[in-house]
């Protein structure tokens, strides 16, 4: 794609405004970026499982959504979705549908790193010709806040308190993007809907487009679980970006590649501070909660620069 930023810009909304979704929140925005990567004349099917997007965007009577929308189980948009792209290839070898159709579907990190993995890896190892896009925002969020297995280490939630027992979660955040990449995809992302939004709208239209199952996990910040003002939204993705916590990179075909390399790579306490998940972590006594998350983004960081080489 010839990224043109005022050609991106009129193209049509498939997302209508006037949804519920809360002011700050990552979700909607990702949403808005994946979908214009569509070119206007191509239709969608969209299935979101149980999650914020969902609840926030079709409201019976009502839908935000422009395109075709399924709301399916918390388990099962993965199943949802290929099922609905294996119809429409039989319809169309039968010659009752003649139109270009794309199909995506959208989850939170709890109907996709834990209840709907198991239908997502079943969609992926099948190789339907669909897009899962991940919006993390680091836990179950819609339900009250509980740790999911994409929640960082350290963070206070709800199901993970941190306290002078507990330092929050303490088990390491699952890499999701990885375990996607090890499906042997033929394409797998890893993005952040941030600046002109190149990053996110480039890789959304190369997930679409590539035929087969593709993968995109992108981070989707939540003001009201990880405790940060509201207009704050894209600082805090920057943030996380420019310290590495959220690397930017693509594999394709196996193929690993940086899209991102900091000019200078911020230390962690930058994406911690503004956030009162993390707020216990800068009080005396917890500085190794600091050095720790430093020492395992490094470390990731560094795994990816190696691969990426190769």
């Amino acid at each position: 794609m010839a990224y043109n930023l005022k050609e991106y810009a009129k193209k049509p909304e498939r997302l209508a405004g006037g949804h519920r979704m809360c002011a700050g929140c990552g979700a909607p925005v990702v949403v808005r970026a994946v979908m214009r990567a569509l070119e206007p004349d191509d239709h969608a099917v969209v299935c979101s499982a149980t999650g914020c997007l969902e609840v926030s965007t079709c409201l019976y009577p009502y839908s935000s959504w422009n395109d075709s929308f399924i709301h399916t189980a918390f388990e099962c948009a993965g199943a949802t979705i290929s099922g609905v792209e294996a119809a429409y290839n039989a319809m169309k070898r039968r010659g009752a549908i003649d139109a270009t159709t794309k199909f995506i579907a959208f989850g939170g990190d709890g109907g996709t790193y834990d209840i709907g993995i198991q239908s997502l890896s079943g969609a992926m190892e099948r190789g339907h010709d669909i897009v899962y896009v991940c919006y993390d925002n680091g836990a179950y969020m819609n339900t009250g806040i509980q740790r999911s297995s994409a929640t960082p280490t350290f963070a206070d939630t709800t199901t993970s308190p941190a306290g002078s027992v507990v330092p929050g979660k303490v088990q390491k955040k699952k890499n999701l993007t990885e375990i996607m990449v090890n499906h042997g995809l033929p394409y797998v992302a890893q993005t952040a809907p941030m600046g002109n939004f190149k990053d996110i709208t480039d890789k959304a239209q190369k997930a679409i487009y590539t035929p087969g199952a593709c993968f995109i996990n992108t981070i989707a910040p939540c003001p009201r679980g990880w405790r940060y003002n509201t207009p704050d939204l894209m600082k805090i993705i920057k943030l996380a970006v420019d310290t590495c916590v959220w690397p930017l990179y693509e594999v394709e075909n196996g193929k690993y590649a940086i899209n991102y390399t900091p000019k200078e790579k911020l230390p962690v306490e930058e994406f911690l501070k503004p956030q009162g998940r993390f707020a216990h972590m800068f009080k005396p006594g917890n500085e190794w909660m600091i050095e720790k998350f430093q020492e395992m983004i490094d470390n990731e960081w560094e795994r990816l620069q190696k691969l990426a080489a190769m």
